[in-house]
């Protein structure tokens, strides 16, 4: 398979990205790997790069979106943050990569079982990390189904921030950035959120 070129990218909607990553993860979820030239890809990329999507995910080790969505060189901008949170210089990130790199899709992109999550359940203040969490509290102050055992041994109670981190952070995108808003209100770009699910591979979108 060959790298998108400007061509080809300009001819993408939101819609066809989107679907792009659809039969990816599927192409992942049953262990059936598109065949790419990597060399060749590197040759093709080295004078220009035309992604077609931004993911925004977490920095766990098993979450790598080139190989959750079966994607190539040159294919995905791929931003990697403990509990894909934002903050400005990642919400600068898409926009680089939407206005100017011409990128049609923006997925936040969470995960079961998410490291970041739990310890956020769990109240840890430590160190640097303690900022990154605070800013996790939104999603578990949303989540007001569980009444007791709110916690990060709780899976149910953490799928549930997990999917509000998720919807939290799409929504901030949109109110963070009037450059993202006009792109996605004039239907030039899509955000959405998914979650990635850690024992099957399968990623839910949430469309």
């Amino acid at each position: 398979m060959r790298t998108h070129t400007k061509e080809t990218q300009d001819k993408l909607t939101p819609e066809l990205a989107l679907d792009i990553l659809k039969e990816g993860n599927e192409r992942f979820v049953n262990n059936i790997k598109t065949h790419r030239n990597l060399l060749e890809q590197i040759n093709d990329t080295s004078s220009g790069q035309f992604p077609f999507a931004a993911i925004l995910s977490c920095i766990d080790s098993r979450t790598s979106a080139e190989l959750i969505f079966d994607q190539g060189l040159g294919d995905i901008f791929s931003i990697r943050i403990a509990g894909n949170i934002l903050n400005e210089d990642i919400l600068g990130s898409m926009e680089f990569a939407c206005k100017f790199a011409g990128s049609k899709l923006i997925i936040v992109l969470g995960h079961t079982k998410c490291g970041a999550i739990e310890y956020a359940c769990n109240g840890i203040a430590i160190g640097n990390m303690t900022n990154l969490l605070n800013k996790i509290k939104p999603a578990i102050e949303l989540e007001t189904e569980t009444k007791s055992d709110r916690n990060g041994r709780n899976i149910p109670f953490m799928k549930n921030v997990t999917v509000n981190n998720v919807f939290i952070t799409v929504k901030k995108i949109k109110e963070q950035s009037s450059i993202l808003k006009e792109l996605c209100d004039s239907n030039q770009i899509k955000i959405i959120g998914g979650l990635y699910d850690l024992d099957t591979g399968q990623v839910t979108f949430f469309e």
